[in-house]
């Protein structure tokens, strides 16, 4: 009896010392739900989501429809007023992995309060770095960079690309790229950093144009295509970006860079015509084109060669399947969904 229940304390111990704890920064972001979503399908993750708003529900949390969050700890924390907390947070957890989500991302907004971007994305990236640098806990740090530093990309690019940022949004997270790299430079800081394209799918904010176009078709409103919807976009579903994720995440060089994208790009104005079309109607009867936005990159196509050939990644999803699952979500959301708001709302 006493060696069976020794063998069975000793497999519990191999077990919870398997165990890798993460902590996701920006869990409540579109990318970081679904990651924190990814990251629960092993059993042999414990994962710590921290975020600035409360959590929410399915309507926008992947994981929230799962039966069993006892391996998920989230912890409402703002980077920029509650930096204290979060480090004492980390010091506690003492994780061996934190991927950061937490930025602020719309491009437009970015010209009107730049400080409140760099304060974000750079100030209080600073503060993190400079504390977690000092500890031995932290085995690997995943940066979610963006192709946005790129600027308009001519042909399509590798990570060798030289940074020229177009607008402050790109220019703030350009320069947490920078401090990142001087801080793996100077003190081995463990960092590995993905650039993604434009990501989407089901769950992704409102007023992004993929769930905005569904929605407004859905509810008789005319689409506004900025500059006519010429710009092109290299759409990648969110959970071909997880995936990437993790697997950078766990298998990356340090101190390398990876991108993840799709073959090829596509305009804006076609993928709307897209899902016009899926839900039975034409372009020309549901979008109008109004004025281009100041700084708007004409295209972000790069290239991914080297997490296809280093990590076996690859891309599953198509766009027709992940259109689909965007406009399902919207239907067995949508009542839910007329009570939120379509607009951008800025919070510093």
């Amino acid at each position: 009896m006493h060696q069976r229940e020794d063998a069975t304390d000793a497999a519990e111990s191999i077990k919870m010392s398997q165990t890798v704890k993460t902590v996701v920064l920006g869990a409540n972001s579109f990318s970081g739900q679904d990651f924190v979503d990814l990251l629960l399908d092993d059993e042999s993750n414990e994962v710590i989501g921290v975020s600035r708003s409360a959590e929410r529900s399915s309507l926008f949390l992947r994981y929230r429809l799962r039966g069993d969050l006892s391996r998920y700890k989230y912890h409402q924390l703002d980077l920029n007023n509650d930096m204290p907390a979060l480090l004492e947070l980390l010091d506690r957890e003492r994780p061996a992995r934190i991927v950061n989500f937490a930025a602020q991302s719309e491009v437009a907004p970015s010209w009107e309060n730049p400080d409140h971007w760099f304060e974000t994305n750079t100030v209080a990236l600073s503060r993190l770095v400079n504390h977690l640098r000092q500890r031995e806990y932290l085995e690997r740090y995943l940066h979610i960079s963006s192709p946005e530093v790129y600027g308009t990309c001519e042909g399509t690019i590798d990570e060798s690309a030289p940074i020229n940022p177009s607008t402050p949004y790109a220019a703030s997270k350009a320069a947490a790229d920078l401090l990142l790299e001087t801080y793996r430079r100077q003190f081995g800081f463990p960092l590995v950093t993905v650039r993604a394209t434009n990501v989407y799918g089901a769950r992704q904010q409102l007023f992004k144009i993929i769930p905005r176009s569904v929605i407004n078709i859905k509810s008789g409103k005319i689409i506004e295509l900025h500059g006519g919807g010429k710009a092109v976009k290299s759409y990648i579903h969110i959970r071909d970006v997880s995936r990437g994720e993790l697997a950078i995440l766990e298998k990356g060089q340090l101190g390398e860079i990876y991108h993840l994208s799709p073959p090829a790009g596509i305009a804006v104005r076609d993928v709307v015509r897209g899902i016009a079309e899926r839900m039975g109607r034409q372009l020309d009867d549901v979008a109008v084109a109004v004025d281009e936005r100041p700084g708007q990159d004409a295209a972000y196509v790069i290239d991914s060669t080297r997490a296809r050939q280093e990590l076996g990644w690859e891309p599953v999803v198509t766009f027709d399947e992940g259109i689909g699952e965007v406009i399902d979500w919207v239907d067995d959301y949508w009542d839910e969904i007329q009570q939120q708001s379509l607009q951008y709302e800025h919070k510093p």
